[in-house]
């Protein structure tokens, strides 16, 4: 009577760690427990229970939630194994981004378990213990080494760009503390790219899109604007990044920073004055530059079009 007694508390236990585990078990942690393989199987059999890749079970037959997704991952890829990159930001909290494939690291010669189609164990010579978030659950990396593991591992700098970006406004990481991780990456084909997205990302690269921008419209055959201009409207005095006086036309460049909150209602007002004065209020932000040049840079020579500029008349403004 008493081992029965000790085995249901062990089985319950076992079952109180499913529920913090989004419902979901390893079999060494039911074999742990007490439970026999055979009752697994029974368990199973009987449908009460279902499997979920390999090596894991969840003690129901509903779908499964995305923390149990996240924790069969990490049980699916051994003891060692934490959430990393794209994925651990999503369980610190990212929103309305997914990642195309649940990213696990476990250290360099560590025996993975089992590698399934929506699962990327990787053995990694970048896993490090302090790297770790205290008390996470599931085990992840801390957010700012797991921003930048995320812009170095995306399948493409869009996607490098887009993740590191929205972990920034999203308020789980800051750039400064980007710059603190990305500094111990010594190579890497996207250190400079994410280098930077980092000073853009801390508000200290607006003259840098400005530069970006004035090359890209010099290869485009377009005109070279006038930068910096002061305009003085019955709202206030504005500097304007980038005015054609010739064509009506504005540019203005929005840093990353511009899309958060305190900044949105100061550049509607100045946007809407120098609008009111007559000329055409293009905004071309820098992270559009990064990702869909062609589509704004259409949208300036368009502009600048019907106000009458032409190739042959490629000049400064």
């Amino acid at each position: 009577m008493e081992i029965r007694e000790v085995r249901r508390r062990r089985r319950r236990l076992a079952l109180d760690l499913a529920d913090r585990q989004g419902g979901v078990l390893c079999r060494a942690q039911l074999y742990a427990a007490g439970f026999s393989r055979g009752e697994v199987r029974a368990q199973l059999r009987a449908e009460r229970w279902q499997p979920v890749g390999r090596h894991c079970v969840a003690v129901h037959t509903g779908p499964l939630t995305d923390l149990a997704r996240l924790w069969s991952a990490v049980l699916e890829g051994g003891p060692r194994a934490v959430l990393d990159g794209d994925s651990a930001l999503v369980a610190a909290g990212l929103s309305r981004y997914e990642p195309e494939r649940i990213r696990v690291s476990v250290p360099r010669g560590a025996r993975v378990r089992h590698r399934g189609t929506s699962v990327d164990v990787r053995q990694t010579r970048r896993w490090d213990p302090d790297d770790l978030e205290p008390g996470s659950s599931p085990p992840r990396t801390r957010a700012p080494v797991a921003a930048v593991r995320a812009g170095l591992w995306a399948r493409t700098e869009r996607q490098a760009t887009l993740v590191v970006t929205m972990a920034v406004q999203q308020r789980l990481v800051t750039p400064e503390e980007l710059a603190v991780e990305l500094l111990r990456v010594r190579r890497a084909p996207r250190r400079a790219l994410l280098g930077g997205l980092v000073l853009e990302l801390a508000g200290g690269a607006g003259s840098l899109g400005e530069l970006d921008v004035l090359r890209a419209l010099r290869e485009r055959g377009l005109p070279q604007p006038d930068q910096q201009v002061l305009r003085r409207t019955s709202s206030g005095s504005y500097y304007l990044d980038f005015r054609w006086a010739r064509w009506g036309l504005v540019l203005e460049i929005d840093g990353v920073q511009h899309g958060w909150v305190e900044n949105v209602v100061a550049d509607a007002v100045r946007h809407n004055a120098v609008a009111m004065d007559g000329d055409v209020v293009l905004r071309l932000p820098v992270l559009g530059l990064r990702l869909v040049p062609d589509l704004f840079l259409d949208q300036v020579e368009e502009a600048l079009r019907r106000a009458g500029w032409s190739d042959g008349g490629a000049v400064a403004s």
